[in-house]
């Protein structure tokens, strides 16, 4: 097969990996071009199969589960509402188990104790446990073990 069609093979995988990114297709892609160098090189049909077949056997059960770990790892940093969990909050109204309000991060915010039989006074520090929405979900620092 001439090292050109091997080259066809290689852009058509690529394309379809592109729309579908299972990484499968980039592998096969991958080992179609390990095929056409074989091609190139002046080996026979049944050595660029060979090739073909090595190079995406070696790709699909060694690469794709490293390369999978990596894309399903979390990320290192959070942003939006998920970077203020955890963080310290001053109580500016008096927050029960349904409403009250914060200082956190310099901004006011609806709160409501996580223990919904607290009552948190004014002035009071909390910890910010969950986001729901635009409410912090919050629980004194006093408290914590």
């Amino acid at each position: 097969m001439p090292w050109y069609l091997w080259l066809l093979a290689a852009s058509a995988l690529g394309a379809v990996e592109f729309f579908t990114l299972t990484l499968v297709f980039g592998l096969l892609a991958g080992a179609a071009l390990v095929a056409a160098v074989v091609a190139g090189i002046g080996i026979g049909l049944l050595g660029q199969i060979v090739a073909f077949l090595v190079a995406a056997g070696v790709g699909l059960v060694v690469m794709r589960p490293v390369a999978m770990r990596y894309v399903a790892r979390q990320p290192l940093a959070r942003d939006g509402s998920d970077a203020l969990i955890g963080r310290r909050a001053e109580v500016v109204q008096e927050v029960t188990g349904s409403r009250g309000l914060i200082k956190l991060s310099g901004e006011d915010w609806s709160a409501r104790a996580l223990d919904e039989s607290l009552v948190i006074p004014v002035g009071s520090f909390v910890d910010v446990m969950e986001i729901e929405g635009a409410t912090a979900i919050v629980y004194p620092r006093e408290l914590l073990p």
